[in-house]
Protein backbone atom coordinates (compact mmCIF):
# COMPACT_ATOMS: atom_id res chain seq x y z
CA UNK A 1 0.00 0.00 0.00
CA UNK A 2 1.36 3.64 -0.54
CA UNK A 3 2.50 5.49 2.43
CA UNK A 4 2.64 9.12 3.29
CA UNK A 5 3.69 11.07 0.73
CA UNK A 6 5.04 14.60 0.29
CA UNK A 7 3.46 15.51 -2.93
CA UNK A 8 4.62 18.82 -2.79
CA UNK A 9 7.38 21.48 -0.63
CA UNK A 10 7.45 25.32 -0.82
CA UNK A 11 10.50 26.78 0.67
CA UNK A 12 10.86 30.83 1.27
CA UNK A 13 13.43 32.34 2.10
CA UNK A 14 14.85 29.17 4.14
CA UNK A 15 18.54 28.53 4.67
CA UNK A 16 20.26 28.97 1.38
CA UNK A 17 17.24 28.60 -0.40
CA UNK A 18 15.26 31.77 -1.47
CA UNK A 19 12.36 30.05 -2.50
CA UNK A 20 11.56 26.62 -4.13
CA UNK A 21 8.82 24.48 -5.35
CA UNK A 22 8.89 21.19 -5.80
CA UNK A 23 5.98 18.45 -7.33
CA UNK A 24 7.03 14.86 -6.20
CA UNK A 25 5.22 11.80 -7.36
CA UNK A 26 6.21 9.50 -4.37
CA UNK A 27 9.00 7.70 -5.23
CA UNK A 28 12.14 7.78 -3.68
CA UNK A 29 14.15 10.95 -4.03
CA UNK A 30 17.69 10.67 -4.47
CA UNK A 31 19.18 14.57 -3.63
CA UNK A 32 22.96 14.88 -5.53
CA UNK A 33 25.08 17.94 -5.40
CA UNK A 34 28.28 19.44 -4.37
CA UNK A 35 28.79 19.96 -0.62
CA UNK A 36 27.99 23.03 0.82
CA UNK A 37 25.05 23.35 -1.90
CA UNK A 38 22.15 23.08 -0.22
CA UNK A 39 21.08 19.31 0.11
CA UNK A 40 20.68 18.97 3.82
CA UNK A 41 18.44 22.10 4.02
CA UNK A 42 16.09 20.53 1.88
CA UNK A 43 15.76 17.26 4.23
CA UNK A 44 15.95 19.54 7.28
CA UNK A 45 13.05 21.98 6.01
CA UNK A 46 10.93 18.34 5.43
CA UNK A 47 12.09 17.32 9.25
CA UNK A 48 9.75 20.26 10.32
CA UNK A 49 6.85 18.68 9.11
CA UNK A 50 7.40 16.98 12.92
CA UNK A 51 7.19 18.37 16.48
CA UNK A 52 10.72 19.71 17.29
CA UNK A 53 13.70 21.37 15.95
CA UNK A 54 14.49 19.12 12.86
CA UNK A 55 17.37 17.45 12.09
CA UNK A 56 19.84 20.00 12.79
CA UNK A 57 18.19 20.82 16.28
CA UNK A 58 18.18 24.67 15.37
CA UNK A 59 16.82 27.56 16.96
CA UNK A 60 13.56 29.12 14.65
CA UNK A 61 15.48 32.31 13.87
CA UNK A 62 18.75 30.23 12.47
CA UNK A 63 16.32 28.67 9.83
CA UNK A 64 15.72 32.14 8.19
CA UNK A 65 18.42 33.22 4.87
CA UNK A 66 21.06 35.34 5.57
CA UNK A 67 21.43 38.09 5.02
CA UNK A 68 18.41 39.94 6.07
CA UNK A 69 16.74 37.26 8.25
CA UNK A 70 13.46 38.83 7.35
CA UNK A 71 11.75 35.00 8.35
CA UNK A 72 11.39 31.99 6.46
CA UNK A 73 8.12 29.25 5.91
CA UNK A 74 7.98 25.67 4.90
CA UNK A 75 4.33 24.94 3.46
CA UNK A 76 3.86 21.17 2.28
CA UNK A 77 1.04 18.82 0.93
CA UNK A 78 0.99 15.43 2.65
CA UNK A 79 -1.27 12.64 1.13
CA UNK A 80 -2.28 9.39 2.97
CA UNK A 81 -4.47 6.66 0.91
CA UNK A 82 -8.00 8.34 0.79
CA UNK A 83 -6.68 11.81 2.66
CA UNK A 84 -4.44 15.11 2.86
CA UNK A 85 -3.09 17.35 4.97
CA UNK A 86 -1.60 20.81 4.57
CA UNK A 87 0.95 21.88 6.41
CA UNK A 88 2.70 25.64 7.01
CA UNK A 89 5.42 26.21 9.19
CA UNK A 90 7.26 29.76 9.85
CA UNK A 91 8.68 31.62 11.75
CA UNK A 92 9.33 35.55 12.14
CA UNK A 93 12.57 37.58 12.94
CA UNK A 94 12.82 37.44 16.83
CA UNK A 95 9.49 34.76 17.09
CA UNK A 96 8.87 31.32 17.97
CA UNK A 97 7.99 28.94 15.46
CA UNK A 98 4.07 28.52 14.40
CA UNK A 99 2.12 25.66 12.59
CA UNK A 100 -0.69 25.83 10.55
CA UNK A 101 -2.25 22.89 9.66
CA UNK A 102 -5.37 22.94 6.99
CA UNK A 103 -5.70 26.41 7.41
CA UNK A 104 -6.02 26.05 11.24
CA UNK A 105 -3.32 27.22 14.06
CA UNK A 106 -2.01 23.75 15.59
CA UNK A 107 0.97 22.85 18.05
CA UNK A 108 3.95 21.10 16.82
CA UNK A 109 2.39 17.93 18.49
CA UNK A 110 -0.49 17.68 16.43
CA UNK A 111 1.98 17.30 13.70
CA UNK A 112 3.46 14.21 15.52
CA UNK A 113 -0.21 12.66 14.70
CA UNK A 114 0.13 13.39 10.86
CA UNK A 115 3.47 13.21 9.79
CA UNK A 116 6.28 10.43 10.69
CA UNK A 117 9.61 11.40 9.84
CA UNK A 118 12.35 9.44 10.55
CA UNK A 119 15.78 10.61 9.86
CA UNK A 120 19.66 9.92 9.63
CA UNK A 121 22.36 12.21 9.51
CA UNK A 122 26.50 12.31 9.61
CA UNK A 123 26.22 13.77 12.83
CA UNK A 124 24.30 10.44 13.98
CA UNK A 125 27.38 8.22 12.82
CA UNK A 126 28.92 9.21 16.04
CA UNK A 127 26.18 7.91 18.37
CA UNK A 128 27.24 4.98 19.71
CA UNK A 129 30.98 6.91 20.84
CA UNK A 130 30.15 9.97 22.13
CA UNK A 131 27.78 11.47 25.21
CA UNK A 132 24.46 9.58 26.58
CA UNK A 133 22.42 12.68 25.61
CA UNK A 134 22.46 11.84 21.88
CA UNK A 135 21.61 8.36 22.62
CA UNK A 136 18.52 9.44 25.09
CA UNK A 137 17.49 11.93 21.88
CA UNK A 138 17.97 9.29 19.05
CA UNK A 139 15.34 6.94 21.46
CA UNK A 140 13.07 9.58 22.22
CA UNK A 141 12.65 10.16 18.40
CA UNK A 142 11.93 6.72 18.06
CA UNK A 143 9.46 6.26 20.84
CA UNK A 144 7.43 9.63 19.88
CA UNK A 145 7.27 7.96 16.25
CA UNK A 146 4.99 5.07 17.72
CA UNK A 147 3.04 7.12 19.90
CA UNK A 148 2.64 10.98 19.73
CA UNK A 149 2.05 11.84 23.37
CA UNK A 150 5.62 11.34 24.34
CA UNK A 151 6.37 14.65 23.60
CA UNK A 152 4.10 16.01 25.76
CA UNK A 153 5.13 13.90 28.52
CA UNK A 154 8.89 15.06 27.65
CA UNK A 155 8.04 18.82 27.62
CA UNK A 156 5.80 17.81 31.44
CA UNK A 157 9.10 16.31 33.26
CA UNK A 158 12.04 18.49 31.93
CA UNK A 159 9.57 21.61 33.36
CA UNK A 160 8.96 19.85 36.39
CA UNK A 161 12.67 18.21 36.59
CA UNK A 162 13.87 22.44 35.93
CA UNK A 163 11.50 23.89 38.54
CA UNK A 164 13.06 21.13 40.98
CA UNK A 165 16.68 21.96 40.08
CA UNK A 166 15.90 25.65 40.45
CA UNK A 167 14.74 24.61 44.51
CA UNK A 168 17.99 22.55 44.52
CA UNK A 169 20.54 25.15 43.88
CA UNK A 170 18.53 27.68 45.99
CA UNK A 171 18.63 25.20 48.82
CA UNK A 172 14.93 25.76 49.75
CA UNK A 173 14.21 22.91 52.12
CA UNK A 174 10.15 23.06 51.48
CA UNK A 175 8.91 19.31 51.75
CA UNK A 176 5.59 20.80 50.13
CA UNK A 177 7.51 22.00 47.29
CA UNK A 178 9.42 18.91 46.57
CA UNK A 179 6.41 16.93 47.21
CA UNK A 180 4.53 18.86 44.17
CA UNK A 181 7.48 18.41 41.74
CA UNK A 182 8.52 15.27 42.23
CA UNK A 183 5.21 13.94 41.77
CA UNK A 184 4.64 15.42 38.48
CA UNK A 185 7.91 13.97 37.36
CA UNK A 186 7.20 10.93 38.91
CA UNK A 187 3.71 10.69 36.47
CA UNK A 188 5.56 12.14 33.24
CA UNK A 189 8.67 9.99 33.95
CA UNK A 190 6.38 7.07 33.91
CA UNK A 191 5.39 7.27 30.61
CA UNK A 192 8.70 8.15 29.60
CA UNK A 193 10.02 5.04 30.81
CA UNK A 194 6.75 2.86 29.31
CA UNK A 195 6.89 4.65 25.88
CA UNK A 196 10.98 3.83 25.73
CA UNK A 197 10.65 -0.01 26.81
CA UNK A 198 7.40 -0.26 24.52
CA UNK A 199 9.75 1.55 21.50
CA UNK A 200 12.36 -0.83 22.07
CA UNK A 201 10.63 -4.32 22.03
CA UNK A 202 8.56 -3.24 18.23
CA UNK A 203 12.17 -2.75 17.20
CA UNK A 204 13.46 -5.74 18.21
CA UNK A 205 10.28 -7.56 16.87
CA UNK A 206 10.53 -5.79 13.68
CA UNK A 207 14.35 -6.58 13.36
CA UNK A 208 13.04 -10.29 13.90
CA UNK A 209 10.98 -10.50 11.17
CA UNK A 210 13.12 -8.91 8.68
CA UNK A 211 15.59 -10.43 6.31
CA UNK A 212 17.81 -7.71 6.10
CA UNK A 213 21.70 -7.12 4.62
CA UNK A 214 22.02 -5.11 7.63
CA UNK A 215 22.86 -6.35 10.66
CA UNK A 216 20.64 -6.81 13.98
CA UNK A 217 21.00 -5.44 17.55
CA UNK A 218 20.17 -6.25 20.65
CA UNK A 219 19.03 -3.30 22.72
CA UNK A 220 18.50 -2.10 26.30
CA UNK A 221 17.89 1.05 28.22
CA UNK A 222 20.84 1.74 30.38
CA UNK A 223 22.31 4.23 32.84
CA UNK A 224 22.95 4.52 36.59
CA UNK A 225 20.27 3.60 38.92
CA UNK A 226 17.15 5.18 38.82
CA UNK A 227 17.28 6.38 35.10
CA UNK A 228 14.19 3.45 34.51
CA UNK A 229 12.20 3.22 37.18
CA UNK A 230 9.86 0.40 37.43
CA UNK A 231 6.67 2.80 37.93
CA UNK A 232 6.11 6.70 39.39
CA UNK A 233 6.17 5.41 42.82
CA UNK A 234 9.39 4.46 42.29
CA UNK A 235 10.73 7.20 40.95
CA UNK A 236 9.09 9.48 43.16
CA UNK A 237 10.33 7.44 45.93
CA UNK A 238 13.77 8.09 44.92
CA UNK A 239 13.54 11.58 43.86
CA UNK A 240 12.32 11.87 47.49
CA UNK A 241 15.47 10.26 48.86
CA UNK A 242 18.00 11.88 46.84
CA UNK A 243 16.71 15.20 47.59
CA UNK A 244 20.05 15.88 50.12
CA UNK A 245 22.39 14.20 47.07
CA UNK A 246 20.64 16.34 44.71
CA UNK A 247 20.97 19.51 46.81
CA UNK A 248 24.74 19.06 46.88
CA UNK A 249 24.97 18.38 43.34
CA UNK A 250 22.76 21.30 42.36
CA UNK A 251 20.72 19.29 39.80
CA UNK A 252 18.76 15.77 39.86
CA UNK A 253 20.62 12.90 39.35
CA UNK A 254 17.89 10.19 39.60
CA UNK A 255 15.34 9.82 36.75
CA UNK A 256 14.70 9.02 33.02
CA UNK A 257 16.90 12.07 31.49
CA UNK A 258 20.05 9.77 32.45
CA UNK A 259 18.94 7.01 30.53
CA UNK A 260 21.18 5.44 27.52
CA UNK A 261 20.73 3.39 24.74
CA UNK A 262 22.65 0.22 25.06
CA UNK A 263 23.20 -1.29 21.81
CA UNK A 264 24.97 -4.95 20.98
CA UNK A 265 26.24 -6.00 17.46
CA UNK A 266 24.14 -9.24 17.63
CA UNK A 267 26.52 -11.44 15.12
CA UNK A 268 29.76 -10.46 16.97
CA UNK A 269 28.03 -10.39 20.40
CA UNK A 270 30.38 -6.83 20.65
CA UNK A 271 28.76 -3.67 21.94
CA UNK A 272 28.03 -1.28 19.67
CA UNK A 273 31.20 1.38 20.80
CA UNK A 274 33.19 -1.24 19.98
CA UNK A 275 32.05 -1.67 16.29
CA UNK A 276 34.00 -0.43 13.15
CA UNK A 277 32.79 2.96 11.85
CA UNK A 278 30.89 1.09 9.09
CA UNK A 279 29.32 -1.61 11.05
CA UNK A 280 27.95 1.41 13.29
CA UNK A 281 27.02 3.18 10.66
CA UNK A 282 25.17 -0.02 9.33
CA UNK A 283 23.81 -0.46 12.71
CA UNK A 284 21.89 2.69 12.86
CA UNK A 285 20.71 2.25 9.19
CA UNK A 286 19.07 -0.98 10.74
CA UNK A 287 17.26 0.82 13.36
CA UNK A 288 15.88 3.35 11.09
CA UNK A 289 14.48 0.61 8.64
CA UNK A 290 12.87 -1.52 11.61
CA UNK A 291 11.32 1.70 13.07
CA UNK A 292 9.54 2.24 9.43
CA UNK A 293 9.33 -1.38 9.03
CA UNK A 294 7.27 -1.58 12.60
CA UNK A 295 5.59 2.06 11.37
CA UNK A 296 4.37 0.48 8.27
CA UNK A 297 2.33 -2.63 10.23
CA UNK A 298 0.80 -0.15 12.94
CA UNK A 299 -0.49 2.32 10.08
CA UNK A 300 -0.57 0.41 7.07
CA UNK A 301 1.94 2.69 5.78
CA UNK A 302 5.54 3.74 6.37
CA UNK A 303 7.04 7.05 7.01
CA UNK A 304 9.10 9.91 5.45
CA UNK A 305 12.34 9.20 5.73
CA UNK A 306 15.26 11.45 5.47
CA UNK A 307 19.19 9.94 5.02
CA UNK A 308 21.40 12.43 4.45
CA UNK A 309 24.82 11.12 3.30
CA UNK A 310 23.75 7.78 3.54
CA UNK A 311 26.11 6.45 0.92
CA UNK A 312 29.22 7.43 3.30
CA UNK A 313 30.70 4.44 4.44
CA UNK A 314 28.73 1.92 2.78
CA UNK A 315 29.68 -0.06 -0.21
CA UNK A 316 27.97 -0.53 -3.46
CA UNK A 317 26.83 -3.79 -1.90
CA UNK A 318 25.27 -2.51 0.50
CA UNK A 319 23.98 0.82 -0.98
CA UNK A 320 21.93 -1.81 -3.52
CA UNK A 321 20.51 -3.61 -0.23
CA UNK A 322 19.20 -0.64 1.19
CA UNK A 323 17.54 1.02 -1.49
CA UNK A 324 15.77 -2.50 -2.37
CA UNK A 325 15.04 -2.09 1.18
CA UNK A 326 13.46 1.50 1.07
CA UNK A 327 11.62 0.19 -2.42
CA UNK A 328 10.15 -2.73 -0.88
CA UNK A 329 8.72 -0.72 2.43
CA UNK A 330 7.31 1.75 -0.17
CA UNK A 331 8.60 4.49 1.52
CA UNK A 332 9.30 7.83 0.08
CA UNK A 333 12.75 8.19 1.27
CA UNK A 334 14.88 11.62 0.79
CA UNK A 335 18.63 10.46 0.25
CA UNK A 336 21.30 13.14 -0.25
CA UNK A 337 24.63 12.74 -1.96
CA UNK A 338 27.49 14.13 -3.88
CA UNK A 339 27.11 12.38 -7.01
CA UNK A 340 23.76 10.47 -9.08
CA UNK A 341 26.56 7.92 -9.45
CA UNK A 342 25.64 6.93 -5.93
CA UNK A 343 21.94 6.09 -6.61
CA UNK A 344 22.80 3.87 -9.38
CA UNK A 345 21.03 1.02 -7.77
CA UNK A 346 17.73 2.85 -7.47
CA UNK A 347 17.47 3.34 -11.39
CA UNK A 348 13.82 4.21 -12.68
CA UNK A 349 12.37 3.43 -9.28
CA UNK A 350 13.65 7.26 -7.95
CA UNK A 351 13.00 10.67 -8.78
CA UNK A 352 16.49 12.95 -8.86
CA UNK A 353 17.16 16.50 -7.90
CA UNK A 354 20.55 18.64 -8.47
CA UNK A 355 20.96 20.75 -5.80
CA UNK A 356 23.42 24.02 -7.11
CA UNK A 357 24.67 26.94 -5.14
CA UNK A 358 25.04 30.25 -6.90
CA UNK A 359 25.98 33.36 -5.18
CA UNK A 360 24.79 31.80 -1.73
CA UNK A 361 21.45 30.51 -3.15
CA UNK A 362 20.38 27.36 -3.45
CA UNK A 363 19.21 26.21 -6.71
CA UNK A 364 17.16 23.00 -7.49
CA UNK A 365 17.15 21.41 -10.71
CA UNK A 366 14.63 18.01 -11.40
CA UNK A 367 16.36 15.73 -13.78
CA UNK A 368 13.63 13.79 -15.17
CA UNK A 369 14.34 10.80 -16.86
CA UNK A 370 17.77 9.96 -15.29
CA UNK A 371 19.17 6.43 -14.83
CA UNK A 372 22.61 6.89 -13.20
CA UNK A 373 25.31 4.81 -13.57
CA UNK A 374 28.02 3.54 -11.37
CA UNK A 375 31.01 5.45 -11.22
Amino acid sequence: MPGLLLTELTLSQFRSHERARLVLDGRPVAVFGPNGAGKTNLLEAVSLLSPGRGLRRAAAEDLARAPGRLGWKVAAVLSWPGSGHEIETWAMPGGNRQVRLDGKAATQVALARIARVLWLVPSMDRLWIEGAEGRRRFLDRIALSFEPGHAEATLAYEKAMRERNRLLKDEVRDPHWFGALEAQMAEAGAVLGANRRAALLRLEAAQAEAETAFPRATLALAGPEGSDPADAGALAGALSAGRERDMAAGRTLAGPHRADLGAVFDAKGIEARHCSTGEQKALLIALILANARALAQDFGAPPLLLLDEIAAHLDAGRRAALYDEISALKAQAFMTGTGAELFAGLGARAQYLEVRETDGTSQIERMDGLCPRSA
